[in-house]
């Protein structure tokens, strides 16, 4: 799988704000806890350009948490896509369910 850079201007704009320098991996998370938060009430109200902001705004503090926790974002992405694309399963209630 090949990503487009998308997450380099976000790390310029973490480094200009000195999350990349001065950040922890603790309070980023308590940060994306908080935007998930955010996207849950969004997708409550069914307010799509809330939920669009709210999942722009987790991937800004995952591409800042992975980071500073010395792993890329795209790393992160390939490893897990890697583990998932020949997954198995079903829908249930409205969730993947893998096989076992």
């Amino acid at each position: 799988m090949i990503l487009n850079n998308e997450f380099e201007p976000i790390r310029d704009w973490a480094k200009d704000k000195g999350i990349l320098d001065n950040g922890d991996p603790k309070t980023q998370y308590l940060k994306l806890m908080e935007e998930a938060g955010e996207l849950a009430q969004a997708i409550l109200k069914k307010d799509r350009l809330e939920i669009e902001d709210a999942i722009g705004d987790c991937v800004v503090v995952l591409t800042n948490l992975a980071y500073l926790c010395n792993l890329s974002i795209e790393g992160c992405i390939e490893s897990a896509y890697s583990e998932i694309k020949d997954r198995t399963g079903r829908m249930e209630n409205g969730t993947f369910v893998k096989d076992k």
